[in-house]
């Protein structure tokens, strides 16, 4: 897990985000709303595609809007099996780390495959990768 992991509040624009991810050189950053709640996660790859690749104007378009549905996380608490469960099961490649209600990290592909053998490790890649 990288630990202090920073928000992208959602009604910051998608040009703010990708400022933020070159800033702490991430591929993804976990999108807050009200209160600093979670609300999802935006990558560098939804800004390419969901903005720049649409012609629209990152200045413009919310980082809440390219949230990818409710977000999937993983306990500070929970094990590289948990991990590598919740990636498989929802074929996500990052996951926010919470503690409670509170956001501590997030855990990356690398990470979960870091902590497995070669064979888990290629099949949770594998697992990822089909559709």
């Amino acid at each position: 897990m990288t630990g202090g992991a920073q928000c992208v509040q959602a009604h910051e624009s998608a040009l703010d985000a990708a400022r933020k991810l070159t800033e702490w050189e991430v591929g993804a950053l976990p999108v807050c709303g009200e209160n600093n709640r979670l609300v999802g996660v935006v990558t560098d790859r939804d800004i390419a595609v969901k903005v720049l690749g649409k012609g629209l104007d990152a200045a413009e378009v919310e980082a809440g809007t390219l949230a990818q549905g409710e977000a999937v996380t993983i306990g500070a608490d929970d094990g590289v099996d948990e991990i590598f469960e919740t990636m498989t099961r929802h074929k996500v490649r990052r996951l926010p780390v919470i503690d409670g209600t509170d956001l501590v990290g997030m855990v990356a592909l690398a990470d979960a495959a870091k902590s497995l053998d070669a064979p888990e490790a290629g099949r949770l890649i594998e697992a990822l990768s089909t559709d």
